[in-house]
């Protein structure tokens, strides 16, 4: 799964899921009941033991702290049990008693309704500035970081060191990941893919240049990403960046596989 520049939460519903950051070098960790996954810029490998699906809550950028009760700079490129959410256990009962999508979708969100009230303290004073910071990336991620520190008020170094404190990331590495989601999503799953104009459309010196950072965000090359994506996913509608091709760490054989989760993670 490639970065999403903010922290997610997903409820295990079936089988634990084997999930290694870090495109497979960080620390493995067994979701049996559920997964908090810090913000990164590499992606994440996921391998069900079996017949699963999870619920999934993307946290805005700066929304770590409230909705989960985690900072995000401490779980930063690591993915930890959902056990630190407090209200795992209860919405997880509720999730398993239940499979209509609108019930599912309520039980999530009176979790996150009563976690983000009493989340709302954990919020840093700066967390007004680094949002109006996020809005200003992902409108135009290719914008110098220096601008926008002038645009809300802060110096350089002060919005890196508040950005890194509310969102988990420094500006440049969410922007650059905010780049490269914006790729992704414009890709067209059935018609020619020319990369190098891409590159030029969204801000990278050339081709080589892409394929580089495309590897570092997603595990794999562009167009081995978007063949394996057109096999696993044909012309299903589902979120860009989840890479149906993971590269195991016990063997030099690229097997693709199909993401086992429900929903967006």
């Amino acid at each position: 799964m490639a970065p999403l520049g903010s922290a997610v939460l997903g409820v295990v519903l079936g089988a634990p899921i084997v999930q290694t950051p870090r495109n497979g070098a960080g620390e493995t960790h067994l979701a049996r009941s559920g997964f908090l996954l810090g913000p990164s810029d590499e992606p994440l490998l996921n391998r069900p033991l079996g017949d699963t699906w999870c619920v999934g809550v993307v946290a805005t950028p700066v929304g770590c702290a409230a909705a989960f009760g985690v900072p995000p700079a401490a779980v930063r490129g690591r993915v930890v049990g959902a056990e630190v959410w407090p209200e795992l256990p209860e919405a997880r009962r509720a999730l398993r008693a239940t499979q209509d999508p609108e019930m599912l979708l309520d039980v999530v969100e009176r979790a996150l309704v009563g976690s983000t009230r009493r989340g709302a303290g954990r919020l840093p004073r700066c967390t007004g500035a680094v949002e109006t910071a996020v809005a200003a990336l992902e409108a135009e991620p290719g914008r110098p970081v220096g601008d926008v520190a002038r645009e809300v008020g802060l110096s350089h170094a002060y919005l890196d060191r508040a950005f890194a404190r509310v969102v988990g990331l420094s500006p440049g590495t969410f922007a650059r990941v905010v780049r490269m989601r914006q790729l992704l999503a414009s890709l067209d799953q059935d018609g020619p893919v020319v990369w190098g104009r891409l590159a030029v459309d969204h801000g990278w010196f050339d081709q080589p240049h892409l394929i580089r950072q495309f590897r570092r965000h997603t595990g794999v090359t562009p167009a081995a990403y978007l063949s394996a994506y057109r096999t696993v996913y044909g012309g299903a509608p589902t979120e860009p960046g989840f890479t149906p091709v993971v590269t195991l760490p016990s063997a030099d054989a690229v097997k693709p596989v199909q993401d086992a989760c429900g929903a967006p993670v």
